[in-house]
C-alpha cells in the first residue's frame, strides 16, 4: 500500500485486502505443515534427549535459519515459488447479500468493480451460504465455497462404537477391520472403470493431437486451431475428473463411517507418510493404485473421528502387511492372501493386516517412529524366540528407557482385550 501497488488491482479494498489475507493465511499453513514434517525428522535423527529438545526448541520458536540441519531440512520442505492462484476470490460476510426471487430461485449479490453496483449470481442450491466466501472461476462457472460447522451436520449426530478396531487400507475396498468386514467395496470398480476410461481417452486425445501438429507443419494453422478449439478441451475433462473424485470421497468416507460404527477407537497406519515401493509400474497400474486416494482416506479418518467423538490412533505400520500375526513371521504376500508356512494358514492379506495394526496400539517395542529396519530385527527375533519356546521378553537397558521415553499413542485397555481376544 506505500508504494501504491494496489492501485493496479483495479478492484476495491474490502476485495483485495481479504484475497492477500487469505494468501498470506496460505503461506503460514504450509510452513506449519513443513515445520510438522521437520519435526518428524528431529525425532528419527536422534534418541539424545538434550539435542532432541534444543533442536524442537529452535523449531519452535522460528530459529531454525541459524541451524544448519534445521535450515537444510526447511529448505527442502518448505516449498515457496511463485503463486498460480488467479481464478478466485474472497469476499467478507458483510460484503454480500442472498435473496430470493419470484420463482424460489436463490442469487448471490457481491460486489464488482464499479461501487454501488453489485454483480448477481444465480445458486443451484436451497441453502443461503453464510460466512466469508470464496469465489472461484472454473470452466465458464462460478463455484461459491465457504465453511460450515460440522458438529450441526446430521452425520455428526451419529454416535460411535464402543470398541477398538484395527483398519487396514486396501484397493479393492476402501478399508478392511480387524474383524473381518470389508467397508467400501465399490472403490476397487470405481478407480478400475475410470484407468480403463482415461487410458482409452488419451489414446484417442493423442491422436487426434498428431492430426493436429501435422496440420500446423504443413501450414495448415485453420484446421489446427479448429481441432484445438473443438477436439482437445478441458472442461469436458475437468467436469468427468471433478465428478470422479466425488464418487471416490463419498465411497471413502461412507467406509469411514462404517468402522466408526463399531469403534469408540480406530487404530490405522500413518496414511500422510510417503511410502517408496520398490517395483515402478507403469501409467495404467498407478492410475489403478490412485495414489491421491490414501490422502483423501487420510482426511476422512481423522474428520469422522473428530466429528463423532471417537479417537485415532496412528502406529507404525512397518511389514503388517508382511507378518502373521499368529506366529509373527515374515512370509511372502501373493495378492489377497498370505501364506504362513509355520502356521499352515493361508490367511486374507487385508484382515492380517488390521488385526497386525490392531496389535501395534500396544507394542511396546515397536513406536510409531521405529525405523522399518528396526521393525523387522523385532519381529525376527521374536518369530526366533517363538520357534524355540523362549519367551518374547527383552529387557535390556536400552529397550527399557525406550519404553519409558515413547511409548505407543493410545495403549488402552480396551485395545489390550481386543489383543488378547
Amino acid at each position: 500500500m506505500t508504494d501504491g501497488t494496489h492501485e493496479r488491482f483495479g478492484l476495491l479494498a474490502n476485495a483485495w485486502k481479504e484475497t492477500v489475507r487469505d494468501a498470506i493465511a496460505d503461506m503460514r499453513a504450509n510452513m506449519a505443515a513443513a515445520t510438522a514434517q521437520v519435526r518428524r525428522t528431529i525425532n528419527r535423527r536422534t534418541s539424545d534427549t538434550t539435542e532432541r529438545k534444543r533442536l524442537l526448541t529452535a523449531l519452535r520458536s522460528g530459529c531454525w535459519a541459524t541451524d544448519p540441519f534445521l535450515a537444510r531440512q526447511m529448505r527442502k520442505r518448505w516449498k515457496r515459488g511463485r503463486n498460480r492462484t488467479y481464478n478466485q476470490i474472497v469476499v467478507r460476510a458483510d460484503q454480500y447479500n442472498v435473496a430470493v426471487d419470484a420463482h424460489g430461485n436463490l442469487w448471490l449479490a457481491i460486489p464488482g468493480l464499479q461501487r454501488r453496483r453489485l454483480v448477481r449470481i444465480p445458486l443451484s442450491t436451497i441453502v443461503a451460504p453464510t460466512g466469508t466466501l470464496r469465489l472461484m472461476l472454473r470452466g465458464g462457472r462460478v463455484e461459491v465455497h465457504y465453511q460450515t460447522d460440522a458438529s450441526q451436520l446430521r452425520s455428526s449426530q451419529r454416535p460411535c462404537g464402543k470398541r477398538t478396531i484395527g483398519v487396514d487400507k486396501g484397493y479393492t475396498e476402501a478399508l478392511t477391520d480387524s474383524d473381518g468386514d470389508q467397508h467400501g467395496r465399490l472403490l476397487g470398480e470405481i478407480l478400475s472403470s475410470e484407468s480403463d476410461r482415461l487410458r482409452e481417452r488419451n489414446r484417442r486425445r493423442a491422436r487426434i493431437r498428431s492430426i493436429a501438429n501435422n496440420a500446423a507443419s504443413r501450414g495448415d494453422h485453420t484446421k489446427a486451431h479448429r481441432i484445438r478449439c473443438n477436439n482437445l478441451g478441458t472442461v469436458k475433462r475437468s467436469q468427468q475428473a471433478a465428478r470422479h473424485r466425488a464418487r471416490v470421497r463419498t465411497e471413502i468416507f461412507t467406509a469411514v463411517h462404517r468402522v466408526v460404527d463399531k469403534a469408540a477407537t480406530v487404530i490405522a497406519e500413518d496414511l500422510t507418510k510417503r511410502f517408496v515401493g520398490r517395483k515402478t509400474f507403469g501409467k495404467n497400474v498407478n492410475r489403478r493404485l490412485a495414489a491421491w486416494t490414501k490422502g483423501v482416506t487420510a482426511e476422512a479418518l481423522t474428520n469422522v473421528s473428530e466429528r463423532r467423538g471417537s479417537v485415532l490412533v496412528h502406529v507404525n505400520a512397518a511389514y503388517t502387511s508382511q507378518a502373521c500375526h499368529r506366529c509373527g513371521s515374515l512370509q511372502r504376500r501373493s495378492g489377497d492372501r498370505l501364506h504362513c508356512k509355520p502356521c499352515g494358514v493361508v490367511w486374507q492379506a487385508d484382515v492380517n493386516a488390521a488385526i497386525n495394526i490392531l496389535q501395534r496400539a500396544v507394542d511396546p517395542d515397536i513406536a510409531l517412529h521405529t525405523p522399518h529396519l528396526r521393525v523387522k530385527q523385532i519381529l525376527q527375533d521374536r518369530t526366533d524366540r517363538h520357534r524355540t519356546r523362549l519367551p518374547v521378553q527383552d529387557s535390556s537397558p536400552v529397550t527399557t528407557e525406550r519404553r519409558a521415553k515413547h511409548p505407543n499413542c493410545s495403549a488402552t485397555s480396551n485395545s489390550r482385550k481386543q489383543v488378547e481376544h
